[in-house]
């Protein structure tokens, strides 16, 4: 990988239907980001080899093996956090793109407004009102097969608040493929096929109200 800083607002969209890569772009440049897309994983990696996105987009189904693309920006060391989208969605796909270096993972069909929006929230995230101890307190209620080891409701309290893989792995002291591990495993505990659904699940049954 080059040593260029990320692009604040540029981001990378890979899919291999030409209509869905258009419909996502535009929505993402009336947001006020920059795009530029592919068609497949090739040409992503040639580009991110001489430039850094903000954020990647890649369809789980575009030619080219895009578990494989994952496994290759990683080695490569990209900074990017990577969305990982599939329209035949289950547990175990979600599982093996966050393993493979994913930062979330989407349901298609979604609403293009909310892909925007969850962009901006890690591009330019806000912070969850709720501290890192207090999201940890709420996991800690988690009981039966959906129980978190210490160390993944901290892994899990980053998720929350927003935190890619390597600025998780920074705080924590851990290996980027180390956190992707304890991702992988707080999803499968928890039945959740995105960070969204994730956080979701784990506060809601956390409350005390």
């Amino acid at each position: 990988m080059s040593g260029n800083a990320p692009a604040r607002r540029e981001i990378y969209v890979v899919d291999d239907d030409a209509g869905a890569r258009e419909v996502l772009s535009r929505a993402l440049h009336e947001a006020g980001f920059q795009v530029i897309h592919f068609a497949d994983g090739a040409a992503l990696l040639t580009e991110t080899r001489v430039r850094t996105p903000a954020c990647i987009f890649v369809d789980a189904h575009t030619e080219g093996r895009p578990l494989a693309l994952l496994k290759k920006l990683r080695i490569e060391q990209c900074p990017a956090p990577i969305f990982v989208a599939s329209a035949q969605p289950s547990i175990s796909m979600a599982v093996d793109a966050i393993k493979s270096g994913a930062f979330d993972f989407v349901e298609k069909p979604f609403r293009v407004s909310d892909i925007v929006a969850r962009v901006g929230a890690i591009v330019g995230t806000e912070p969850r009102s709720e501290s890192l101890e207090e999201i940890k307190q709420r996991s800690q209620r988690l009981t039966g097969e959906a129980r978190l080891t210490p160390r993944e409701r901290d892994v899990f309290a980053f998720i929350a608040m927003g935190k890619t893989n390597k600025q998780m792995a920074r705080e924590l002291g851990l290996s980027a493929r180390t956190v992707e591990g304890y991702r992988a495993s707080i999803m499968r505990k928890v039945g959740a096929r995105t960070a969204t659904e994730l956080v979701r699940r784990v506060l809601d049954q956390g409350r005390t109200d």
